[in-house]
Order: C-alpha cells, then structure tokens, then sequence
C-alpha cells in the first residue's frame, strides 16, 4: 500500500482544513501568521530528520511510500512537518477559542520547569543514545526559552498538547506499526529507550511537543507582527 503514509496526511489534514474557513475560529484568517511559523520550524525539523536518516537513528518502509524523496527523506517526511502542525496548531486555536480564561501562572511556570527540568537529565544520563538526547534536549532548551519570554498562552498550550496526545495516537501509531504489518517508520532502538507507548517510542511524545511548541512560538510572534492577535 504505497500510499498509506500519504493517506495518513490526507486523515489529519481533512478536517481542520474544513473547519479553517468556520466563522468563529478564522483559522483561514490566520494562515499569514501560521505558514510563515510552519515554514521556520519544518527547516530546522527536516535538517535533523535528514540527519538522523543517514545515521540510521530511523528509516523509512518503502512499502509505504511512494517513493520520491529528497535529501534521503520521502516526500511523505517533508509533508509531515505541513500537515502536522497544521492540525496541531487548530486544535491551539479551538483551545484559545473555547477556553479563553486558561492564563499561564506560576502553576504554569512551575510545571512547565519541572517537564524542562526532567527532560534535560534525561538527556544528560542517556547522551549515548541519540534520538533519546537529541529530542530531549532540544525540547528542554526550548522550552526554558519560552519561560524566559513569560509568554502569556503557556497554559492555552499545554492543554492543546495533551488533547493533541488523541490523535497523535492513532496517527503515529500506525506510523510506528499499529494496525499494520509493518511500521512505516523503523526506529534503531539502540538511539532510543526502548519505551513505547502501545507501538510509538516515547522520544516520539517529547519530539512532537518540540515541534507543536516552536510552530506555537512563532505563530504567536507573526500573529503579533501582523496584529491579528493583540
């Protein structure tokens, strides 16, 4: 099935790309800010994964894809850092819209040091295993950035996050082999843990908040820039 992989783009796009143009989220309204924040995050994402392919930290089922690829990746990899955080990003704004009063607080701050905390000694004790350090270290520094800005949607996204945890599931795990003979995407479990939450390695859960924070850093500044959120 070489268009499984594509398939599950079409899956988590569809229904926020319908729901862009609803009257009170104006999603499509805030494309300007959101490409432009997909654009930045998807360089530096797509630079480690290319990275990480020739390392062989993971690889690519070919009886999933279609076969075109560029810089060793699938264009299927490249799409995913589109469709992703497109998806992801809606679900921010239906929180942004639906819970209005989620303010970040010193509970906010507090948590969010200790998840930065906890993931940095992660990633110090397992600095031998590549995709474990890597991820975990890049989402720490990150995440003490965002704290050091006092940025105001903290909360707001650790909400998205967690419901964005239902989908990310069911998508990646058919990724990872869930439903399917084979994972469309094979990890070297000597990089990772070896953890896995049903088929999905753990480092999966803190690499998506990695990706889901920086495209929501960024799109909050464009949204700023372009004041379309004040």
């Amino acid at each position: 099935m070489k268009a499984l992989y594509l398939s599950l783009h079409l899956f988590t796009i569809s229904f926020p790309l319908i729901r862009s143009f609803e009257p009170r989220l104006h999603y499509a309204f805030k494309w300007k800010a959101l490409f432009p924040a997909i654009f930045i995050t998807a360089t530096f994402f797509i630079i480690w994964d290319a990275l990480f392919t020739r390392m062989d930290v993971w690889g690519f089922n070919e009886a999933y894809i279609l076969g075109i690829k560029f810089f060793s990746l699938p264009i299927e990899e490249w799409l995913f850092f589109i469709t992703v955080p497109f998806a992801s990003v809606f679900i921010y704004e239906s929180v942004y819209f639906f819970l209005p009063d989620i303010q970040s607080n010193l509970s906010t701050k507090l948590f969010s040091g200790a998840i930065a905390i906890t993931l940095i000694t992660i990633s110090i004790i397992n600095a031998d295993k590549a995709y474990t350090h890597w991820s975990f270290l890049f989402a720490s520094i990150f995440l003490v950035f965002v704290l050091m800005t006092n940025a105001p949607w903290l909360g707001k996204f650790w909400i998205a996050y967690f419901i964005h945890l239902l989908p990310f599931i069911l998508v990646n795990g058919v990724l990872t082999g869930s439903f399917i003979q084979e994972p469309v995407v094979k990890y070297n479990n000597n990089q990772n843990l070896g953890i896995r939450l049903f088929t999905i390695p753990i480092e999966d859960t803190v690499y998506a908040l990695l990706l889901l924070l920086m495209n929501i850093t960024f799109y909050e500044y464009f949204l700023t820039r372009f004041k379309i959120r004040t």
